[in-house]
């Protein structure tokens, strides 16, 4: 099968948001990220996080469209991390920017609730340095799966778009199984003609055969 559209489409460098109320505790893991090439943007609130994040969305609402992932203490002055986290929730971007809870021994059973509702783990403080890394770098790459999945789809999406209204019925009667003399009976024209239509669906798709035409719509969530 070829490669999917979008696969291999380079995405930005991924970045570690940080929030946390400690000057101390931010300026030591913005270091630690930094001294392990990961680029971080660090928040002494959720606030500041809210603002950077909203003017991110307003420019583009496919954001984020590089890897990334929260980490983010629970407990802070103002709007709560917890608080921070159900906000992203509903705003269905906890899949492409997962959410690692920085919590204190008292806050594990709320972090405990919270991965069920979402969040990608949680870190207690103290914590070791490699541990957080490790989970931070599976946090990105489950980003980037997530973010290339979305830009596949878009990318099918718009190569649909991009069909014809002919080549839209022939696409819907090969994935359905027909052969280009059942196509060419069924829409009351010639089988060379089929044939043209169906070697432009398939180039269009980035194609070769029915079965990855098939593949294709089943990605999209558009299979018959």
């Amino acid at each position: 099968m070829s490669d999917s559209p979008a696969a291999h489409l380079p995405l930005g460098l991924p970045t570690v948001y940080l929030v946390d109320d400690e000057p101390v505790v931010r300026d030591a893991l913005a270091w630690l990220l930094r001294s392990r090439r990961l680029l971080c943007e660090a928040h002494a609130d959720a606030g500041s996080f809210q603002s950077m994040l909203d003017a991110a969305l307003a420019q583009d609402a496919a954001w984020p469209r590089a890897p990334c992932c929260l980490l983010l203490d629970i407990r802070m002055p103002g709007t709560s991390g917890l608080v921070l986290f159900e906000d992203l929730a509903r705003r269905g971007l906890c899949e492409a920017m997962p959410v690692i809870f920085l919590t204190g021994h008292g806050d594990v059973p709320t972090a405990v609730a919270a991965l069920k509702r979402g969040a990608f783990d949680f870190v207690e403080k103290p914590f070791s340095n490699n541990a957080l890394v490790d989970r931070v770098e599976q946090a990105l790459h489950a980003s980037e799966t997530v973010i290339r999945a979305r830009q596949q789809h878009a990318a099918l999406q718009q190569r649909l778009r991009d069909l014809t209204e002919r080549e839209r019925q022939i696409l819907d009667l090969i994935a359905r199984g027909d052969s280009n003399k059942q196509i060419a009976r069924d829409l009351d024209i010639s089988v060379r003609t089929v044939e043209v239509h169906r070697s432009r669906v398939f180039d269009k798709m980035g194609v070769r055969s029915a079965v990855e035409l098939a593949n294709r719509l089943r990605e999209l969530g558009a299979g018959r």
